[in-house]
């Protein structure tokens, strides 16, 4: 088994987050928690798909060069951006220099633009909310990919977006709130459910 471990303060949280202090930070204050906006589920989009064969903490430690490099993550300047801007990012050590990846992030940002009238991000993540289960217990209780994750992926690529599977989908569904997979040990578990969707929502520094 591996259920809720000791964080440095000696709460109890997911086994995962205790392994250094970025991680617990970012379980405590982001990870399950809703996001909001458009430019913020594209970040977090981009970022889910950058990880992909990697450990969430590179990608983790590596956030303020992503978003210097990707304007912020705002979709319109990304949307925009150019040969020499896809040179300048690879020649950024930085970042992950995946180039499928980053013309996939650029790709998305168009993506998002030309969604139709009444469709968005948001939307979408929330026509595949899964129905609420019972809490985790411990860290095998948490699926890679689900019926819904699958779902999302395949509406994402409807419409345009790439590097977007089912697993890097249920990925974000979780660090954004669309699903609450904190173990039921876990001292967030309480106050994300009791926030609901639209609760507890910490500020992305």
């Amino acid at each position: 088994m591996t259920p809720a471990a000791a964080g440095s303060d000696g709460k109890l949280r997911c086994g995962w987050s205790v392994s250094s202090a970025e991680y617990e930070r970012y379980h405590d204050e982001e990870w399950g928690r809703p996001v909001h906006g458009e430019g913020a589920l594209f970040e977090r989009l981009s970022l889910e798909a950058f990880q992909s064969g990697l450990s969430w903490i590179t990608i983790l430690r590596k956030r303020p060069a992503f978003r210097e490099a990707f304007a912020g993550f705002e979709p319109s300047r990304v949307a925009a951006f150019t040969e020499e801007d896809i040179a300048r990012l690879l020649a950024d050590a930085r970042i992950v220099r995946n180039r499928a990846k980053i013309l996939a992030t650029i790709a998305n940002a168009r993506a998002l633009a030309a969604l139709p009238p009444g469709v968005s991000l948001a939307g979408l993540l929330e026509a595949h909310r899964p129905a609420p289960r019972p809490a985790p217990v411990e860290l095998q209780d948490v699926p890679a990919v689900t019926a819904e994750s699958t779902a999302l992926a395949k509406a994402l690529r409807g419409h345009g977006f790439r590097f977007v599977g089912p697993t890097t989908a249920y990925a974000m569904m979780q660090a954004t709130g669309y699903v609450n997979d904190h173990l039921a040990s876990c001292w967030v578990r309480a106050e994300t459910a009791a926030g609901g969707p639209d609760g507890a929502a910490a500020p992305v520094p």
